[in-house]
């Protein structure tokens, strides 16, 4: 799948930054003050979500925007359900989107498919840039969670999948029963690590949580793989790079710690 096809499929939106600058004209002095002692993560800057479409293009041959509307879906019900206060976990989301898609495009799918539909989201590995950046992190001794909207069952046996389960805590918004972008999804980090936000970053993959982050009070890096553009909102800085060195970069400049080749 090439990265058009791909934004069009997930239908994950154009990604935030007004302010953003890249990590390479941001020449911050490194202090003990501003160490990064912590980083929260998003699932999916870990997690390659690509096999999902994959297996939707082979399900529905012949509808081609099954998937940006079953992603478009799962996102307006997290957001709808938090405004709402009507929570319920990630997963049960996922599949009242699937259905929604499934009535919304007219076909009809067999309970194997809809099964297959719903295990790959379990059942994903890490980005292969992924495992040199934790081994990275574990030597400068930076705690590392998920702050993710998937339930921890999810996050735990995708993370087992990569053989890397042992590397995170697990913050799932199940916790605190509100999806990010909800203040109070961020503030499990806080809470956990029990450090100042200036010392925890943040990582996303949406540009919507990357948003969210900053305006939280992280300092956020936006892991943009698949190269979309700034949300149009008044976000505070967020740094940008298309891989996860952007966030491995960063934590060595302030930590104060030698650049990495």
């Amino acid at each position: 799948m090439n990265r058009r096809n791909f934004l069009c499929t997930a239908g994950m939106g154009t990604l935030a930054m007004a302010t953003f600058q890249p990590l390479t004209q941001l020449a911050q002095a490194a202090s003990k003050d501003m160490a990064i002692k912590a980083i929260g993560f998003d699932g999916f800057p870990i997690f390659d979500p690509r096999p999902i479409f994959t297996l939707v293009r082979s399900v529905f041959p012949e509808h081609g925007g099954f998937g940006k509307t079953w992603f478009d879906k799962i996102f307006a019900y997290t957001w709808l359900r938090t405004g709402g206060d009507q929570y319920v976990d990630f997963y049960t989301v996922i599949g009242q989107a699937l259905d929604y898609a499934v009535d919304h495009h007219g076909v009809s799918v067999t309970h194997e498919q809809k099964r297959q539909l719903m295990d790959v989201w379990l059942n994903l590995k890490p980005w292969p840039d992924v495992p040199a950046a934790l081994d990275q992190f574990e030597r400068q001794g930076i705690k590392l969670a998920f702050l993710s909207n998937l339930t921890e069952e999810m996050l735990r046996s995708n993370a087992r999948n990569g053989g890397i389960e042992d590397r995170f805590q697990y913050f799932s918004t199940d916790r605190v029963r509100a999806f990010k972008p909800a203040p109070k999804a961020y503030q499990m980090g806080v809470e956990h690590f029990g450090l100042p936000k200036r010392n925890i970053a943040f990582c996303a993959f949406g540009g919507w949580d990357a948003v969210g982050a900053s305006w939280f009070g992280y300092p956020t890096v936006w892991v943009n793989r698949f190269g979309h553009k700034p949300e149009n909102l008044d976000q505070k800085l967020i740094i940008t790079g298309e891989g996860i060195n952007v966030l491995t970069r960063f934590a060595e400049q302030r930590n104060g710690v030698p650049k990495t080749p």
